[in-house]
């Protein structure tokens, strides 16, 4: 798993890239993004699959923020991203979040 972010030339906006590399997706046929930036819609924001097997979407976010999301493989399995910039408890679980700080770091 992997983000990548980029910004906008003002520094108000970060493009991430969210990737869930073969490994993780484990054969996966499809793979939902959930997060503060969508509602945690389990179903709004797809991630698409790659030929290699690997899963991403590039989304835009404001900067500045910290957002949580999880992934779900294949409408029943929640994954945390191995590489996220931290982790907080879930509220309503007993798991964690994943976040993305979307932070501009000179």
């Amino acid at each position: 798993m992997a983000l990548k972010k980029t910004f906008s030339k003002d520094k108000t906006k970060c493009t991430v890239i969210f990737t869930v590399l073969p490994d993780a997706a484990q054969g996966a046929k499809a793979i939902n993004i959930a997060g503060d930036f969508n509602s945690w819609s389990s179903t709004e924001t797809p991630l698409k699959k790659g030929k290699d097997g690997s899963f991403s979407v590039k989304l835009t976010l404001d900067a500045e923020k910290e957002y949580q999301f999880r992934y779900l493989i294949d409408g029943h399995r929640w994954e945390n991203d191995w590489k996220a910039d931290k982790y907080i408890p879930a509220p309503y679980s007993n798991a964690d979040n994943s976040v993305v700080v979307t932070k501009y770091k000179k």
